[in-house]
């Protein structure tokens, strides 16, 4: 049985307004949100508005095996996109302790996977600490590097899990998942824990 809620609204405004209503919660905040070129304009949105950044801790929900400073660091995006708002921003390790997000936003490939939980990957979130190493099959032409993820299991420990998706390819895919016609990573994660799933046809 999954629990996939779809947003009324899924566009890049209203992904903003719910990052924004969970940032200006009373206490501590922790947010995990994705890489890659989709959440781009939303982050510069999010990072202009007058929120109370000083008490958010960011952390990224995967990691190319490269240098902070390369151009394909999630952790490099996550830092030039809000590095000046005063939110801590953390970059992920197997070293270091995975916190109980308050929301994680990820995406989703044409291929189902979520973070850098390929389809190849080991399906058991029991059997891997919250962070693993992880090497795509194939390797992504785009990003051809070893990566770092959370497991399913601390993604769906989050206290909300909300999935951004762009095309009707990806509805299609996530609605097939939804209903249990295929075993990919998303469909994975439908099975352990609520999504909120933000979709616009482009």
């Amino acid at each position: 049985m999954t629990d996939l809620r779809w947003a009324a609204d899924g566009s890049d405004a209203a992904v903003v307004e719910a990052v924004a209503a969970v940032v200006s919660r009373t206490g501590p905040v922790t947010l995990c949100l994705p890489g890659g070129s989709t959440p781009a304009p939303i982050f510069t949105s999010l990072a202009a508005m007058l929120l109370p950044w000083d008490k958010v801790t960011i952390m990224p929900g995967d990691e190319r095996r490269v240098p902070h400073d390369h151009p394909a660091s999630n952790v490099g995006q996550l830092r030039a996109a809000f590095g000046a708002t005063g939110a801590t921003i953390e970059p992920l390790s197997p070293d270091l302790p995975v916190p109980r997000f308050d929301l994680i936003w990820l995406g989703m490939g044409g291929d189902g996977h979520v973070a850098s939980l390929f389809p190849s990957a080991n399906p058991d979130p029991a059997a891997a600490p919250a962070v693993i190493d992880v090497t795509p099959e194939p390797l992504p032409p785009e990003a051809p590097f070893d990566r770092l993820t959370l497991n399913l299991a601390a993604i769906a420990d989050s206290a909300a899990v909300m999935l951004v998706i762009r095309g009707a390819a990806k509805r299609s895919l996530l609605e097939a998942a939804a209903a249990g016609a295929n075993d990919l990573p998303v469909a994975r994660l439908l099975r352990l824990a609520p999504v909120t799933a933000f979709w616009s046809p482009a």
